[in-house]
């Protein structure tokens, strides 16, 4: 039989160290969302920049397809087109919307950038 003063140590251990793994896992999720929302900013940099890069009208054309597929929100664009080649550079700032976590490291600002070859219209 144990004596009575161990009693209720688990609980305790238990208590002091939930905070700790919650913490970890909130900031695990917030790493994630801002990973894909990463990925979703490239793959808009992408596709404007092909749209910039077979249109006639190339700056309207990235920024038609900007608008057209971002559910991001407000995103910053700059295309930039000279004759061979169109680039375009988009801007994100990321809100960060989990618990706890959003207030520790603030909004995440980012950014992606493609360069497409100009095709003869």
């Amino acid at each position: 039989m144990r004596p009575r003063r161990d009693r209720g140590q688990a609980a305790v251990e238990f208590a002091l160290a939930v905070p700790v793994v919650v913490v970890l896992l909130f900031g695990v999720v917030q790493v994630l969302v801002i990973g894909a929302r990463q990925v979703a900013l490239e793959q808009l940099a992408r596709n404007a920049a092909r749209a910039a890069g077979v249109a006639a009208d190339p700056v309207a054309a990235a920024r038609a397809e900007i608008a057209g597929a971002s559910r991001l929100g407000d995103v910053e664009v700059d295309v930039e087109v000279d004759a061979d080649r169109a680039v375009v550079t988009v801007r994100y700032t990321d809100r960060t919307t989990v618990p706890v976590i959003g207030r520790l490291i603030g909004d995440v600002g980012l950014s992606a950038r493609a360069t497409m070859v100009r095709e003869p219209p």
